[in-house]
């Protein structure tokens, strides 16, 4: 590699991954002499990286702790992910790191180049919810189809309705949300002139036809989380509430916002509103709050809770 600055970064993208290098290694990858890397390991030790060495048969190069902070050098999948976290954390519930998290994104969106500005822009056009684990979703659908919703194209795809139904779908996308376990897609279907809500870990076959069409609004005003709610509520998901006795406070400590949303009630307790999901999951979920807790609604989430309990109780019978 003739171009020293180009080799420096490259040798520096090395040394960042999680392992140590020898020198003979970094100059077979580099097509330099060990020599060659020996005069950029001082030279990145000039500029303020921490590279440590071991000497012996096994021993090589690697990047420590230091004192500050250097500067990382990021491939353009990792430049994506920390843009896109910086983002969410932004917004999130955690006191005190909003305004360091838009700085480090101001600093970072400043130098991704155009084609990575472009896939964040896109990719955080989706609405999260906080979800936990649930049904894999291929990350290819899941950017092309954030592409298309904030462009406005058309998209075809196949799409597996409960009990295996298979079944082509034209529709404009309007918004990608996660909630509960799942990733959903809210479009508008042409062919049936009304608006649906489709689970993405059934959506196969996706292609985008490069036709693009006037953005549309949801009906009855709702925004795209209303949306969702109401449809999953149809789909025969539900959403508890839940009272905690706890006050307000230590329950927001306690609890994990991909559980649900809080608001205070009496003093000393809080009530818990969960996102809307199947209602084995939900009840799952609720066992696993970490109070005492009453469930409020809906009643049919009482025998699930009661199966739950009834076979942690066994399972501990014959323990002291």
């Amino acid at each position: 590699m003739r171009d020293p600055s180009g080799r420096l970064l490259q040798l520096l993208s090395l040394l960042q991954s999680p392992r140590e290098w020898t020198g003979i290694e970094l100059a077979e990858r580099l097509q330099v002499t060990p020599r060659t890397i020996r005069r950029d390991i001082e030279r990145l030790r000039d500029l303020g990286y921490p590279v440590h060495a071991t000497q012996g048969n096994i021993g090589g190069y690697r990047l420590v702790a230091g004192t500050a902070m250097p500067p990382l050098v990021l491939d353009d999948e990792e430049a994506v992910a920390i843009a896109l976290g910086l983002r969410t954390a932004a917004t999130s519930a955690v006191i005190g790191i909003e305004d360091a998290c838009l700085r480090a994104l101001a600093k970072l969106e400043q130098v991704l180049p155009s084609r990575l500005r472009r896939r964040v822009t896109d990719l955080s056009h989706t609405e999260v919810l906080p979800t936990p684990t649930g049904p894999p979703v291929d990350p290819e659908t899941l950017a092309a189809l954030a592409t298309t919703c904030r462009t406005h194209e058309k998209v075809r795809f196949t799409y597996t309705k409960p009990g295996d139904e298979i079944s082509k779908r034209f529709v404009e996308p309007h918004r990608l949300l996660a909630a509960g376990t799942r990733w959903y897609l809210i479009a508008f279907d042409g062919d049936r002139d009304d608006w649906r809500t489709f689970r993405l870990d059934r959506i196969d076959a996706l292609h985008q036809t490069g036709v693009r069409v006037p953005p549309r609004d949801l009906p009855d005003g709702l925004d795209a989380a209303g949306w969702l709610t109401r449809s999953l509520r149809r789909a025969g998901t539900v959403q508890a509430r839940v009272l905690l006795h706890e006050p307000l406070d230590v329950a927001q400590r306690r609890i994990s916002a991909r559980q649900g949303v809080l608001e205070p009630a009496e003093a000393d307790t809080c009530v818990l509103t969960t996102y809307p999901d199947a209602p084995p999951f939900v009840a799952a979920n609720i066992a696993l709050l970490p109070m005492r807790y009453t469930l409020l609604t809906p009643g049919e989430l009482a025998p699930l809770l009661r199966d739950i309990s009834e076979r942690a109780a066994a399972a501990i019978a014959n323990q002291p």
